[in-house]
């Protein structure tokens, strides 16, 4: 089976905004290049989709061999849709859409399910940093706060089946000086 990694980016300039009380420019530049790394090894031998809108990410993704999806349409959805569309035409049958903020991502293997969706939320039980499902079972993605409860009722609207993995390493993306913290912990 041909599986391939979506992931949406923001320009390494601007990404961890919200963590600019506890780091300065560069460090988040370097936490944001460093983690998206981590989630694109992850991945393997998979291909890899990285969708952005910024010169910065697209000259890095080239560097590393990711296919580079442009999007200049603003929003998280739209971005993922891009993603999905473009390994969907190089033949994926099965998409795995990650966010680039999972510092301890290793591997995404246990996520692609025959005919079922896997969900992996963050460790608030509030976002969704990882969505794995069968290119034939594709939907919209409702990205944003609560997304985790909104993509449980989408996937129930249609009636395609799921499954909720707790992933301690997938769990934890980094938003908050909080984040920061709980990933100290655990490194």
């Amino acid at each position: 089976m041909r599986v391939a990694l979506v992931v949406p980016m923001k320009s390494f300039n601007i990404a961890k905004g919200r963590l600019s009380d506890v780091l300065d420019a560069n460090e988040r530049q370097q936490l944001a290049r460093d983690c998206a790394q981590v989630v694109l090894d992850a991945a393997g031998n998979w291909p890899k989709y990285v969708v952005c809108d910024a010169d910065d990410v697209a000259n890095w993704a080239k560097e590393i061999g990711a296919h580079i999806v442009s999007c200049p349409t603003p929003g998280l959805d739209v971005a993922v849709a891009a993603g999905i569309t473009a390994a969907i035409a190089d033949g994926a049958q099965h998409i795995v859409v990650a966010h680039a903020d999972l510092p301890l991502a290793h591997t995404y293997q246990h996520l692609v399910l025959d005919a079922q969706v896997a969900l992996v939320p963050d460790r608030h039980m509030d976002g969704t940093n990882v969505l794995s499902f069968p290119a034939d079972m594709r939907f919209a993605t409702a990205y944003g706060p609560k997304s985790f409860t909104r993509h449980q009722e989408i996937l129930t609207t249609l009636g395609h089946r799921y499954v909720v993995v707790n992933d301690e390493e997938l769990s934890l993306d980094l938003d908050t000086a909080d984040d920061l913290t709980e990933l100290r912990k655990r490194t």
